[in-house]
């Protein structure tokens, strides 16, 4: 088991006591299809918003568990070949692990990135509005904005974490391009690297009610060599909401990040 998921089953542990309907944890989520035994039905046909665009609006959580947990691990898991380094960024993939994932930003609670978020256990909340689309994250509540009203990229941004979102339809598939990343972040929990260099195209699909699917291609020139692409997928997590968490609540994990 990685020193990032203990960490996070360790925070979990910590999660005060608190009653459960107080939290709305088991609250039938309105609006959901359900099958005749009163089921959620994850597959029937995906809602649409007024403009007749897939409505991407949701609870969902990552495939994290099974395959998906791999995916968390290492982000190359489906790409074919692996990930395409180049030596700068194949040496540093190399001192991350040799050094035991000591640096991993999960373990010190640092903001994680888009794409990581994406495979991250926590789930996140989809409110897709007429100008833009707005994600938040469980973990540390955290947000992030997509704009869809046309607006053009920031121009020399101050750089982000989760960088500057733009978004626009192709049919059925939000087309989100993202720049101005802030630099040394990790793409997974073996520390894949992801530079300030780069520009993330997102491709959300939402093929049934209980389905989301991300194809994540990764442009960045300083890392690898050309870009690659991966599809993230998705699960509704019906009858259920967030709850608050906060990493640096009783985080134990830090003082045991030794490395070599």
């Amino acid at each position: 088991m990685s020193r990032t998921l203990l960490a996070i089953l360790g925070a979990l542990l910590t999660l005060p006591a608190a009653p459960l309907r107080a939290q709305w944890l088991s609250y039938p989520t309105p609006g959901l299809p359900r099958t005749a035994d009163g089921k959620p039905n994850l597959a029937a046909p995906v809602p649409r918003t007024a403009d007749g665009k897939p409505d991407l609006s949701g609870l969902w959580e990552g495939e994290w568990q099974g395959s998906g947990a791999s995916l968390m691990n290492d982000i190359a898991r489906d790409v074919k070949g692996g990930l395409p380094l180049t030596p700068w960024g194949a040496d540093l993939l190399k001192s991350r692990l040799a050094n035991e994932d000591k640096d991993d930003p999960d373990g010190y609670c640092q903001p994680l990135g888009l794409l990581r978020m994406h495979t991250h256990p926590y789930p996140r909340k989809i409110i897709h509005l007429r100008s833009e689309v707005v994600i938040m994250f469980e973990r540390d509540n955290t947000f992030r904005q997509i704009f869809t009203d046309g607006r053009p990229m920031p121009v020399d941004p101050q750089p982000a974490f989760n960088g500057y979102s733009t978004g626009k339809w192709e049919g059925d598939t939000l087309v989100v391009e993202t720049s101005g990343f802030k630099d040394g972040m990790w793409l997974d929990n073996v520390g894949s690297p992801f530079t300030s260099a780069a520009k993330v195209t997102e491709r959300f699909r939402r093929p049934s009610f209980g389905n989301l699917e991300i194809t994540v291609t990764v442009d960045d020139p300083k890392a690898y060599t050309r870009p690659w692409t991966t599809t993230l997928k998705q699960t509704l997590a019906a009858d259920t909401d967030m709850l608050e968490f906060f990493c640096t609540e009783n985080n134990r994990d830090m003082p045991h990040m030794v490395g070599k």
